[in-house]
């Protein structure tokens, strides 16, 4: 588990990067908070397109921000929702997510600022995994 620290820090983050979302079609906006092992945060927001197929979760664009920083390992996820209910990862970033930990808290943040913590692949059980050599 996270410090209170990190919690705070990671809570605050992705509902400042919430503000960012580019939602003109659904209007939904998130943001999300990703702690590196390194200590780093990682901020991402929903990005949808015309074209829908091309529209990016915030989930995974804060995992793309903390791989294009050389990150590799994260140990937590905050996932602010302009909802007033707890909004979860997709299927799609539920799978990019577990790849790089299974063990990953998910912090989950309504827009009244209420939180729900749980542990990631309590959420996506027999989650796909290719076998390395």
């Amino acid at each position: 588990m996270i410090s209170k620290a990190q919690q705070k820090k990671l809570v605050n983050t992705a509902l400042k990067v919430l503000k960012n979302s580019y939602s003109p079609h659904s209007g939904f906006k998130v943001g999300s908070a990703l702690l590196g092992k390194n200590g780093k945060v990682y901020a991402g927001t929903n990005v949808e397109f015309d074209a829908f197929s091309l529209t990016v979760c915030a989930e995974r664009a804060a995992l793309f921000n903390g791989i294009s920083g050389g990150e590799k390992k994260f140990n937590a996820i905050a996932i602010a929702a302009g909802s007033d209910k707890f909004i979860y990862p997709c299927g799609l970033c539920r799978q990019a997510l577990v790849e790089f930990n299974p063990e990953m808290e998910v912090i989950l943040i309504t827009k009244s600022k209420k939180v729900k913590h749980f542990i990631l692949k309590d959420i996506i059980p027999n989650y796909f995994k290719l076998n390395r050599v």
